[in-house]
């Protein structure tokens, strides 16, 4: 679930690791000498006979799935993208003028290119037709702009690309949801054909390939299929080197015991570091899509230890990586066996009547409803509430609402409903596919085309850690808050309580991230305004992970306080002060200023709740 849209490569670059990964280091950076030629033609020869050996093994691999009837969810994405464009595309065409001005745009740009491109290659000085953004890394190579063979693709590239987003932005009468799916599916096709991914159509790409006589290819094409045989058929492209982690050695370290467990989760609490606790146990629920060790990934980037070292007693859930036979686990059950029985356990630990609360993600919106449960139930359990890049209202979630119609969660229900859960493979391509450019690109050229390992690196090890989702509790999720937004709306009823986030009157701390594509800062602004109680907004820099795991030693990001959350995020933002580095000093003082009282450091458990086994907890370490 990985989600940075940062400008210093969080989920694979030298701020990260300490060191440049493969995956991050760009072919552009080679020195441009504009020579292209074989170093060895038989060496050549004999290696390219074995990349073509070697794609005879990868398309075994991808085939054989497909012979078994296995990709049916496949194809419904591929009727999804064809129905999508068809209503585009019946707009230019439903009428004479449009169509004609549709081929002009897009012609009329084609004739200039070869127009200036012929001038060119007869000398002359000419302007280019089409301008990457500068931000855009793939074309940095000096060749892009100095061959004219390779300036004719790139600009041929970026004509069509911009001329079928205009043909999507342009389309008058197609609803907003057909337009943001088009939109979507654009994007997805023109960043999978862009010339710098391909050898033949990447002046780098080629000039290694040349220089090593073809290696990078056969290693490429080699872990290509080892990739294809690692997802079952379908690619699982590998970010990171995952051998050298281990949860528990190197990985979610924090001290601690599992204290109770039921079907659902773990209750992790951890070991107190300070002589003094603060009175208040905190309860951290993590999202169950991925699994909770991301806020506690190791000694430097570990949320949970930072806050156990800061006097908290913390507890923490971990969720079961369910299989079919929790299928039927609902969103209800999610509530009740994970947050509220979480509850009730750390009151009987520690013998308070009230706990702080943490809710990230996913997480954050279950803990909403719970929150709103207890109060409809008269039971006033929760002391704070803090919410970390969490929705409440789904109006403005962003491109996750690409994938939620009737249409498209009817055929998902069909999938999850005959295996009992959706696969964590087919969230993390979601998750994937909104950055396409920073997670799924960059990886196809470093490891399939240049032949190169990508370097270990905790976050990726986690984002590829991925769970599955129970039907029952995936569908209610994705129908009642995405779908029908029953959250916000008021109309959403659990164990036959409607829930009403307005009857909250705790104090919420809530957290949305500058760059967040899973949840968006104007849809976490914007939900935020529901609950009843005093409410902190706070905007931190980067993205929907790196800016929520970002340590105070590390001095990265800054973040943004202001008024209570009120009228639009941009107004709200102009007023607001701004702040370097973390905000996790920030939220520990808002926290301690809802109760300052410490007492003697905590023992692990009690007697009605001994420990059973250290953390993270054999849930954590659940694979399929």
């Amino acid at each position: 679930m990985v989600d940075e849209k940062d400008n210093e490569k969080d989920t694979h670059g030298p701020d990260e690791t300490g060191k440049t990964s493969r995956a991050s280091t760009s072919t552009n950076d080679r020195p441009d000498d504009g020579h292209f030629s074989i170093n060895d033609p038989e060496t050549f020869a004999t290696n390219i006979a074995k990349v073509v050996e070697q794609a005879g093994k990868v398309a075994s691999a991808y085939l054989n799935q497909r012979r078994n009837g296995m990709d049916a969810h496949t194809v419904d994405y591929v009727n999804q993208m064809a129905r999508t464009f068809g209503e585009v595309a019946h707009y230019w065409s439903s009428d004479p003028a449009r169509a004609m001005e549709a081929q002009t745009r897009l012609w009329g740009r084609c004739l200039d290119l070869w127009g200036a491109s012929s001038r060119r290659m007869m000398g002359e000085e000419v302007e280019d037709v089409a301008f990457a953004d500068e931000s855009d890394l793939r074309f940095k190579d000096p060749e892009w702009q100095s061959s004219p063979f390779f300036s004719f693709v790139k600009q041929l590239y970026l004509i069509a690309s911009q001329w079928a987003n205009e043909m999507v932005s342009d389309a008058a009468t197609i609803d907003e949801h057909t337009r943001h799916k088009a939109q979507f599916y654009v994007n997805q096709i023109f960043n999978a054909l862009s010339p710098s991914n391909y050898v033949m159509t990447n002046p780098a790409l080629l000039r290694e390939t040349l220089e090593s006589d073809g290696e990078n290819l056969i290693r490429g094409m080699q872990m290509l299929s080892e990739d294809i045989q690692a997802g079952g058929g379908n690619l699982l492209i590998r970010q990171t080197d995952t051998s050298v982690f281990g949860l528990g050695e190197n990985i979610a370290i924090t001290p601690g015991k599992v204290v109770a467990q039921n079907d659902i989760c773990q209750l992790i609490q951890y070991e107190a570091q300070t002589e003094k606790v603060l009175k208040t146990p905190l309860l951290i629920v993590a999202p169950w899509i991925n699994k909770y060790y991301i806020l506690d990934l190791n000694e430097r980037k570990s949320f949970i230890k930072w806050c156990v070292e800061q006097g908290h007693t913390v507890f923490a859930v971990s969720w079961v990586n369910p299989d079919e036979s929790l299928k039927d686990k609902t969103f209800g059950d999610y509530m009740q066996k994970g947050v509220i029985s979480s509850i009730e356990t750390i009151r009987q630990i520690t013998g308070e009547e009230r706990i702080n609360t943490v809710g990230y993600c996913v997480g954050g919106t279950l803990l909403s409803a719970a929150a709103a449960y207890l109060a409809a139930t008269k039971q006033d359990w929760i002391n704070t509430i803090t919410l970390f890049a969490a929705q409440v209202d789904f109006t403005e979630a962003g491109d996750l609402k690409v994938f939620v119609d009737e249409e498209q969660l009817a055929e998902l229900e069909r999938v999850m409903d005959a295996q009992g859960y959706l696969d964590g493979m087919s969230m993390g391509n979601v998750f994937n596919m909104l950055r396409p450019n920073d997670l799924i690109w960059p990886y196809f050229v470093n490891n399939y085309m240049r032949g190169l390992e990508p370097f270990p690196f905790d976050l990726l090890f986690w984002n590829q850690d991925s769970t599955r989702m129970t039907a029952a509790c995936h569908s209610y999720y994705l129908r009642k808050c995405f779908l029908e937004n029953a959250l916000a709306e008021g109309t959403m009823e659990l164990d036959g309580v409607r829930l009403h986030l307005s009857a909250i009157q705790t104090p919420v701390y809530c957290l949305a991230m500058k760059e967040d594509h899973i949840a968006p800062a104007r849809s976490v602004f914007k939900g935020c305004k529901l609950f009843g109680g005093p409410v902190e907004f706070i905007l931190g820099g980067s993205g929907h992970i790196a800016g929520v795991v970002n340590p105070p030693e590390r001095g990265k990001y800054q973040f943004w306080r202001g008024a209570p959350p009120e009228g639009a995020l941009s107004d709200w933002l102009e007023a607001a002060q701004e702040t370097k580095g973390s905000w996790w000093p920030d939220w520990h003082q808002w926290t301690i200023a809802q109760g300052t009282t410490r007492v003697e450091a905590r023992p692990i458990g009690s007697a009605q709740f001994p420990p059973i086994e250290d953390a993270p907890g054999s849930y954590a370490k659940q694979t399929y």
